[in-house]
């Protein structure tokens, strides 16, 4: 469980429309397209859960980050992983503070109290989120990391904003919370979890919005370097590779580029875009044949003209088929 230090305002900060939203995430460094701020505009706005569906490094994280400093609510997240528990997600009772409590009340010769109250509760995320006074964001992150049992332990938050304790009672949220899900596409999720969400499948940028977005994290960093690694980047995309580029790793590549100025190339950068060996093989190996094909697509066109006269019909059948 993370907490992260935002400043909160004492009244909750709202976005009247869109526009609003996506300059108050710009503010931010997180730069947002129309439909996508139109979205979290109305997660917002309707109190819905936001589910964000995507590949890996596209910014989802860094939304639900944005949109907590942006409206002043501090940032709950819950980092889902496979094996991932009740205990973990809700709560769990202190069990060593119950004994100590026994402990004492016997050497007080006094009889213990209800050892089964919000005192001798240790708070996990999702009852965190409901327990809190102040606004917050809750961000359960790459929940297709979990096992579909799982999403059955967050219906009652998304759907009722509360979370029933058996030997207590049910907790209401006491102020709503924004709540943002993130999924790498790694399993199909359920239509249940779906179905109490707003969806939106957040992909990779297009070159000019990753220029923009470059250009916002790393303003030292001139244009032309920026989009030549933008384009290097949307290359390696294009390859078959076990992780392609992140938007973070795309910054890290303009800053390096910066860096080494003219002793910069891409198998360098590669460092900073590439993390697998068998991804650096193959991007290499695309990077270094790509000219050397369209040489010798045009070399022998040179050759062919200068040496061999027009409409010859014998060399049409020789082995190379007259190329």
């Amino acid at each position: 469980m993370t907490t992260a230090h935002i400043p909160v305002r004492d009244e909750p900060m709202t976005f009247a429309t869109a526009a609003q939203l996506a300059d108050s995430l710009r503010e931010q460094d997180y730069v947002v397209d129309d439909e996508l701020a139109t979205v979290v505009h109305l997660a917002t706005a309707l109190d819905r859960p936001l589910l964000l569906e995507g590949p890996a490094g596209v910014g989802k994280t860094e939304l639900a980050k944005a949109l907590a400093a942006a409206g002043g609510r501090r940032l709950i997240r819950l980092q889902c992983y496979e094996g991932l528990d009740d205990n973990r997600v809700l709560y769990e009772w202190d069990y060593a503070k119950q004994l100590l409590h026994v402990q004492m009340m016997r050497d007080k010769a006094i009889e213990a109290a209800d050892l089964y109250t919000e005192e001798f509760l240790s708070v996990r995320p999702l009852l965190e989120s409901v327990l809190s006074e102040q606004p917050v964001v809750l961000l359960i992150d790459e929940v297709d990391r979990t096992e579909e049992a799982m999403e059955a332990l967050l219906l009652e938050v998304l759907a009722e904003r509360q979370v029933t304790i058996p030997e207590i009672g049910t907790f209401t949220a006491r102020s709503v919370p924004w709540v943002v899900l993130t999924s790498n596409d790694t399993r199909e999720l359920s239509a249940a979890l779906k179905r109490r969400c707003l969806h939106y499948h957040l992909g990779f940028p297009t070159p000019q919005r990753e220029r923009e977005i470059v250009a916002v994290r790393a303003p030292q960093v001139e244009p032309a370097i920026v989009a030549d690694v933008v384009e290097l980047a949307r290359t390696l995309r294009d390859l078959p590779l076990r992780k392609s580029p992140s938007i973070s790793e795309v910054i890290d590549g303009a800053r390096a580029a910066a860096l080494l100025g003219h002793n910069v190339n891409d198998a360098v950068l590669l460092s900073t875009l590439v993390k697998f060996t068998s991804d650096r093989d193959i991007a290499l190996r695309h990077l270094t044949d790509v000219p050397t094909a369209a040489a010798e697509t045009v070399a022998p066109q040179r050759v062919t003209v200068a040496a061999r006269p027009a409409n010859t019909t014998t060399s049409a059948f020789r082995g190379r088929g007259g190329r």
